[in-house]
């Protein structure tokens, strides 16, 4: 399976750089997997989809302000986009200029409120980096630091790093956005919760690989990058619930969609479980636990369109992207959603 079977066309201008007035006011695409029937909704039509005894899966990790602006002791600027916390205060850092920051390299942020001291070079190129500061770390983060917004949204306003979060956000550790989720309000989620659909949370902290581009040729020699989770048993149990009663599973973006792959069974069970995954769904992938999914659009070649393709069909979403893009759909972060049922 090629790579290159998973292009498509995208004018550049439909690539939203900013997210809408109203979260649930995006444009909704219903794929239906049984009849390859196409529908044009608004995404707040989402609980009309969503039936009793569902199970809707929210991803409630928070995007930290990873992207901090420093200088080295010689004054030269640096720029370091926090990845991953290793342990304690040492985390895992994308650095430019990559060549002037080898291990001892000491750097000063927010004028010397946050110091940090390169200790490795990782595989990869990114760096081991150890922060010393007086205070709380998250605390100093947001005075310093800046969301990371993804490349392809060249403008960096500060409202619109703030709606670049969840509502349900909770727990720190992202380096990006769960994107499928910014377009639940809380009035939406509350409308669902009284329809009678549960709706469980787990926690993945989103790596910066999700806008990694695949450089392999072919599919299946891609390495899937890693990224940590947790589930608690009081969530799984919901999870579980949907299944025994024989309703759906219904995954809010890719990540719930991994976090669920990775843990359950072969019946679809899950348990209390925390680790890294490195789960790389593409097509011929058999699902054991989604059995929908509310997703974004997604970069071209890019694994998260593999997996949308793995679970509608790659024929289906690549015909499925014509007409978002011929019907003039907002893609990526900020864009539209799809709903694969």
């Amino acid at each position: 399976m090629k790579v290159s079977d998973f292009n498509y066309d995208l004018p550049e201008e439909l690539i939203a750089q900013h997210p809408y007035e109203k979260r649930d006011e995006a444009r909704l695409m219903v794929l239906h997997r049984n009849t390859k029937q196409i529908e044009h909704k608004v995404f707040k039509d989402i609980i009309d989809y969503l039936e009793p005894g569902d199970c809707l899966v929210l991803n409630d990790t928070k995007v930290i302000p990873a992207r901090l602006y420093g200088k080295k002791d010689t004054g030269a600027k640096v720029e370091f986009l926090l990845l991953k916390r290793i342990e304690n205060d040492d985390w895992e850092a994308m650095v430019r200029p990559g060549n002037k920051l080898k291990a001892g390299a000491k750097v000063s942020f927010g004028d010397g409120i946050l110091q940090a001291e390169v200790l490795e070079t990782l595989e990869g190129g990114n760096r081991r980096v150890r922060f010393t500061y007086e205070g709380i770390f998250n605390e100093i983060l947001d005075k310093v630091g800046l969301m990371p917004l993804p490349p392809y949204i060249k403008e960096n306003i500060k409202e619109e790093n703030e709606k670049y979060q969840t509502v349900y956000a909770k727990y720190e550790g992202s380096a990006a956005a769960p994107t499928a989720g910014l377009h639940f309000t809380e009035e939406l989620l509350e409308k669902i919760k009284e329809k009678g659909v549960e709706i469980a949370k787990v926690t993945l902290h989103v790596g910066i690989g999700t806008f990694r581009p695949v450089k392999v040729e072919n599919v299946e020699e891609h390495k899937m990058h890693s990224e940590h989770f947790y589930v608690k048993q009081i969530e799984a149990d919901k999870i579980n619930k949907a299944k025994e009663t024989g309703h759906r599973v219904v995954a809010v973006g890719t990540t719930s969609c991994r976090v669920l792959e990775s843990v359950s069974d072969e019946n679809g069970k899950m348990k209390e479980i925390e680790t890294d995954t490195s789960i790389f769904i593409y097509p011929g992938y058999k699902f054991k636990c989604v059995d929908a999914l509310i997703t974004n659009f997604h970069l071209p070649e890019s694994t998260l369109i593999m997996l949308v393709s793995s679970l509608a069909g790659k024929d289906f979403i690549m015909k499925a992207y014509k007409e978002a893009v011929d019907k003039r759909y907002k893609f990526f972060s900020f864009g539209d959603a799809m709903f694969i049922e």
